[in-house]
């Protein structure tokens, strides 16, 4: 039994521990029974149909054809393996060279009333043919390529008609997660097809998707098709094109993304002046700012360099490994990702100030960028006449089968009806040499080619164990 200090004892305790965790809360709670708005009489309907069906108008079907020889997938060293060919026949890799037409369906966005269309560059990247259907119209047209950017996904083409019905624009600065969206396509090729969603996010990067990445995210539905048309806001106006989605099942999933309508104009306008797009270059391989990496630097973001490149402008101007690239042309830098598309944002010989961070010193650079379009990147579209290279790293080795200590540009690719497929380039080959340059690496490509500009190359290449000569212009 409890004696009467100890009942005391105990209340007291009791009192204490209520004491401790008897603290209040206050919930920010809206008023009951909130407004439902409905149309104002029995003959209204809730629709956005008047605000978006011009847009609806400004969108087109894409059909994309083009010849692939169906041994763009096969090493060739496999279709030229004596052990294959003893018991099929030396006919053993002919049986694989047929050609055979290959067809996309895809959407893109009139922007003028004289035919220019915007598109993904995907939809349309080495297509012999382009067809056009506008809305309404069961006329086909047939599209000029006026240009085309592999890393930000989107192209030009024009169909000669006038009097088209142009999208209007929005702007990116105008976006808020949250904002009621439109995408208009034509997914699967079932023909004209408009879903609802909402914008669930802004500035995704780190995708994997495009070099340069900051893409809208959406829950509308973005599936096969509706690549290259158009992302509208409730009054029509353009704020992205559909560039891609993650799906596990290859249907949509709710994360769709499209490219904002800021990019799309900046690249639109190069691509239709200039043909092409050029892009200001540091010459830096950089990373972003880690937990443990911000214990060491004053400042908590920007993108860290990790190294820096010879004969770059990076080099020229002073930038070190180590060096924390915080502010461009007083631009807040956050991770590397702001810094690639922000110089990827310049023109070649532009000049921008950098701050930086150097051994916990802040620091000033006035560096002059070069042309990105000089560099030979493993995501370039075509070189040499139509080749598409990559670097030998494991996955190759063991794709193709190859030494562990095997050197070279393998050529991933070679472009249909191209000088490069006449010449005799096979994909598969590895090439070795530039006339007397050795080829090791992609940025060796690169030298040779600025080295001998403007004369005939001779190109060495490995294909299966033998060294071939080719000659290209």
């Amino acid at each position: 039994m409890f004696t009467q200090s100890k009942k005391l004892l105990l209340l007291t305790t009791c009192f204490l521990a209520v004491n401790l965790f008897s603290q209040t809360i206050t919930f920010n709670t809206l008023e009951k029974n909130p407004q439902r708005v409905v149309p104002n009489t029995p003959q209204q309907i809730f629709s956005f149909h008047d605000l978006i069906k011009d847009s609806v108008n400004s969108v087109v079907n894409i059909s994309a054809k083009k010849h692939v020889n169906r041994t763009s997938n096969i090493p060739s060293q496999m279709l030229n393996d004596p052990f294959f060919k003893k018991f099929f026949g030396e006919e053993f890799g002919n049986l694989f060279n047929e050609n055979r037409i290959q067809r996309s369906l895809g959407s893109g966005v009139v922007i003028s009333k004289d035919g220019y269309i915007v598109t993904n560059n995907h939809v349309i990247d080495n297509a012999d043919e382009v067809i056009v259907t506008l809305s309404g119209d069961k006329n086909e047209y047939t599209a000029k390529v006026i240009g085309k950017d592999a890393d930000s996904d989107l192209a030009v083409i024009k169909i000669e008609a006038k009097n088209l019905n142009p999208i209007a624009f929005a702007h990116s600065s105008d976006l808020r997660i949250g904002d009621v969206i439109f995408a208009i396509g034509n997914p699967f090729g079932i023909g004209e097809s408009i879903s609802q969603g909402i914008i669930s996010a802004l500035n995704k990067n780190k995708v994997g998707i495009n070099r340069y990445e900051n893409f809208i995210q959406t829950d509308a539905s973005i599936n096969p098709g509706n690549s290259g048309g158009a992302l509208v806001d409730s009054r029509g106006a353009l704020i992205g094109i559909n560039s891609a989605i993650i799906s596990r099942s290859g249907g949509n999933d709710g994360i769709g993304f499209a490219i904002p309508v800021d990019m799309v104009k900046n690249v639109v306008t190069k691509l239709i002046e200039d043909g092409k797009v050029t892009r200001g270059y540091l010459g830096v391989i950089i990373d972003d700012l880690s937990a443990d990496l911000q214990k060491v630097y004053n400042k908590k973001e920007g993108a860290l360099v990790l190294d820096v490149e010879k004969d770059t402008p990076a080099e020229k101007y002073g930038l070190k490994r180590g060096d924390l690239i915080y502010k461009i042309n007083d631009t807040i830098i956050k991770d590397r990702i702001d810094l690639q598309n922000l110089v990827g944002g310049f023109k070649p010989k532009q000049k921008i100030v950098l701050e930086i961070e150097r051994n916990k010193k802040d620091m000033t650079l006035v560096i002059v960028l070069g042309d990105r379009s000089t560099l030979i990147t493993a995501n370039q579209t075509t070189v040499l006449g139509g080749l598409k290279l990559a670097q030998i790293d494991d996955t190759i080795i063991q794709q193709y089968r190859l030494p562990r200590n095997f050197d070279g540009v393998m050529i991933k690719d070679v472009e249909p009806k191209s000088v490069a497929e006449k010449v005799g380039f096979q994909a598969g080959d590895v090439i070795i040499q530039i006339e007397d340059v050795e080829i090791k690496k992609l940025s060796d490509v690169q030298s040779a080619l600025k080295k001998y500009e403007k004369v005939n190359k001779r190109i060495y290449v490995n294909r299966f164990g033998q060294t071939l000569l080719f000659v290209i212009q």
